[in-house]
């Protein structure tokens, strides 16, 4: 009997775990959606301020910016590739600090 409600327990322990870790990535999700939601518009590669070419180039030596797109709120989402080959996306303020997504 012990141990058919050790088991029981475990069982609804492990059910609430994952109850719980689903609704965390659901807001993680929803968080995300709000920022990729908001309109970029494309911009120059001359007109991304000086402090996000230079966040860039500290965190990502030899990195090459190909595209940049700006949204009302002044934030910058860089298209970016490595000398590896691999790319990627940035969204950074216009002081240069990364936007998580």
């Amino acid at each position: 009997m012990k141990k058919l409600f050790i088991t029981s327990v475990f069982a609804l322990g492990s059910l609430t775990a994952f109850a719980q870790e689903e609704q965390a990535t659901e807001a993680q999700d929803t968080a995300t959606e709000a920022v990729a939601q908001e309109e970029f518009s494309e911009v120059a590669l001359e007109e991304v301020p000086e402090a996000v070419t230079a966040m860039v180039e500290t965190n990502y030596p030899g990195a090459t910016i190909n595209a940049a797109h700006k949204n009302e709120a002044n934030q910058y989402k860089l298209e970016v590739s490595l000398e590896d080959g691999t790319s990627g996306a940035l969204i950074v303020d216009e002081e240069g600090n990364a936007i998580e997504q």
